[in-house]
């Protein structure tokens, strides 16, 4: 299975090889280490690993806590395999989407994010939710005037992106795992962007917000 571990650790050489070393002790293959932030002495960093089905993620935790210096955030599951740039996939298929474009982007987010759903709401009405989404899943009362973190009340991590120019906005949302990082929440603007200069854009927003 693949899982996400987030850790903090001191930025200077050989931090990174101490906790790639001890997280290959504890059974973990790691495929891809993605820096997050660096700055007054230290780093954050996104390792995924691929470990035995049925590995508890507070093996992983206890291993790094022998290292000097080294803090495991979180631990949580992924869908975003390794390598395979899937935003350039998903973009891909959003230009031949026609009037699914919205679903597929709301659907294609949450593996994107390692998140858990994600839903495109006008007001208080989901239009669109992926799979994994609640029943009545958790929006927040207003939109923001662009992308933002946030931790709802039940301790739900979120993004909350306004889609201009219709009255929609687009929740994401993991309970396992970390807070969105600034960089998570840049790299999806970055993402809605593209999505909202696409032609067909604008007439699948139309009409899922009518339907």
């Amino acid at each position: 299975m693949l899982l996400r571990v987030r850790v903090e650790l001191p930025d200077r050489p050989g931090s990174l090889a101490q906790v790639t070393k001890v997280l290959g002790a504890a059974g973990a293959d790691i495929t891809q280490v993605t820096v997050l932030d660096r700055g007054e002495g230290r780093a954050v960093d996104d390792i995924t690993v691929c470990c035995p089905a049925g590995t508890p993620t507070q093996t992983l935790v206890r291993s790094l806590q022998g290292v000097d210096g080294v803090t495991a955030v979180s631990v949580w599951p992924t869908r975003e395999a390794p390598g395979t740039y899937p935003e350039l996939e998903v973009l891909k298929y959003l230009t031949t989407a026609g009037d699914r474009a919205l679903t597929t982007l709301v659907d294609s987010l949450p593996a994107l994010f390692s998140a858990d759903w994600a839903a495109a709401v006008a007001g208080r009405r989901v239009v669109h939710a992926s799979w994994r989404a609640p029943h009545d899943p958790a929006v927040p009362l207003e939109p923001p005037a662009r992308p933002e973190a946030l931790t709802l009340d039940d301790g739900l991590h979120a993004v909350h992106a306004p889609l201009p120019p219709l009255a929609l906005s687009l929740v994401l949302a993991r309970s396992e795992g970390p807070a969105f990082h600034r960089i998570e929440v840049h790299r999806l603007t970055r993402i809605l962007e593209i999505f909202l200069s696409l032609p067909a854009t604008e007439h699948s927003l139309a009409r899922r917000l009518h339907a």
